[in-house]
C-alpha cells in the first residue's frame, strides 16, 4: 500500500501551478458549454457524442478492433455531419459566448430594481388577461441577464414605465406597433414594434403561429423570457430556454415570471403581487 502511496505522490510532485489552472479553465470551459447547451436540441447531440466517445474508449481497452474502427471512423466523417445539420445550434451557441453575461466570469453581483420589475410582471400579467379574454394577440419580451438591445433596436424606442394600458393600447388591432414584439428591460418598456429571430425547430407544432414561433427562437438565442397571447384562442403562452408553455392562468403566469424574474428568497406567490397592484392603484 506505500508503494501505491508513493507512485501517486510521485505524480503529484509534477503537477505544477500552471497545471492546476489548466485543469480549472478546461473545467470551466466544460461548465459552461453544458450551461449553453441545456434545454436546446444541442444538449442531446452531446449526450450522444458523450456515448460515442465512451464506447469508443471501451473498445480500444478491451481490444475490439472492427468496433473501434467503425467508431473512429464515424467520428471521422461525424464532425462535419454535425457542423452541417446542427448549424443552428452551433450559431446560437457561439452567439451566447458573445454576449456580455458569458464573458463575465467574476462579475459582481448588482442588485436591480426589485420593485419596478415587480410591478413590470403585475402590469404585464393584468394585460395578458384582459387580452386573453378579448383574444388580442400580444408578444412581450423580458430582458434577463443577455443583452438584446439589438433586438430592441429594430423596433421603435419607447423608454416608459410599463403599465397594463400601455401595454393594451400597444397590441389594439389597429395600432402601428401591434404586430411587433414588446421589450422590457429593467421593469421599463424600453421598445415596441420588435423584430424577433424565428425559431428553427422543425418539431414545433403547425398550429403554431409567428408570434410563438418567435417567441421560441427568441428563448433560444437569449435567456429572455418571452409572453404570448394568441388572437385565434386567446390562451397565454411563455417561452423560456426554448420551451414553450401554453395555456398558462394569469396565476401560473405571475408565478412563472417571478420565479424567473425575481431573486430566490423574495417571490412571494399565490397572487400577491396582483392583490398588492389593486391596492396600489386604490390609493
Amino acid at each position: 500500500m506505500r508503494k501505491v502511496f508513493d507512485y501517486i505522490w510521485q505524480h503529484l510532485r509534477l503537477i505544477t501551478v500552471f497545471d492546476v489552472i489548466d485543469i480549472i479553465l478546461v473545467a470551466a470551459l466544460i461548465f459552461y458549454i453544458l450551461r449553453l447547451v441545456k434545454g436546446t436540441t444541442a444538449e442531446y447531440l452531446l449526450k450522444g457524442v458523450l456515448v460515442l466517445f465512451g464506447a469508443l474508449l471501451i473498445s480500444d481497452l478491451l481490444r475490439l478492433n472492427i468496433i473501434n474502427y467503425l467508431l473512429t471512423s464515424i467520428f471521422q466523417i461525424g464532425i462535419l455531419a454535425v457542423v452541417i445539420l446542427f448549424q443552428p445550434e452551433l450559431r446560437n451557441i457561439l452567439h451566447k459566448f458573445g454576449t456580455t453575461h458569458h464573458l463575465k466570469l467574476f462579475r459582481s453581483q448588482e442588485k436591480e430594481d426589485n420593485q419596478a420589475v415587480r410591478l413590470a410582471i403585475a402590469n404585464v400579467v393584468e394585460a395578458a388577461k384582459a387580452m386573453s379574454a378579448s383574444k388580442i394577440g400580444a408578444l412581450i419580451v423580458f430582458q434577463r441577464e443577455d443583452s438584446i438591445s439589438s433586438v430592441a433596436s429594430s423596433g421603435t424606442a419607447i423608454d416608459a414605465e410599463t403599465s397594463a394600458e400601455l401595454v393594451k393600447n400597444i397590441f389594439y388591432p389597429k395600432s402601428p406597433l401591434h404586430d411587433g414584439a414588446v421589450i422590457i428591460t429593467d421593469g421599463r418598456i424600453r421598445a415596441a414594434g420588435c423584430i424577433l429571430p424565428l425559431s428553427a425547430n422543425i418539431n414545433i407544432s403547425k398550429e403554431l403561429g409567428t408570434r410563438h414561433r418567435a417567441a421560441l427562437g427568441m428563448s433560444e438565442a437569449y435567456d429572455s423570457i418571452s409572453v404570448v397571447v394568441s388572437e385565434e384562442n386567446g390562451y397565454i403562452s411563455l417561452a423560456s430556454g426554448g420551451v414553450l408553455k401554453r395555456r398558462l392562468s394569469a396565476e401560473n403566469l405571475e408565478r412563472i415570471l417571478c420565479d424567473q424574474m425575481l431573486p430566490k428568497g423574495d417571490v412571494e406567490h399565490k397572487s400577491i403581487i396582483l392583490e398588492w397592484m389593486k391596492g396600489w392603484k386604490k390609493k
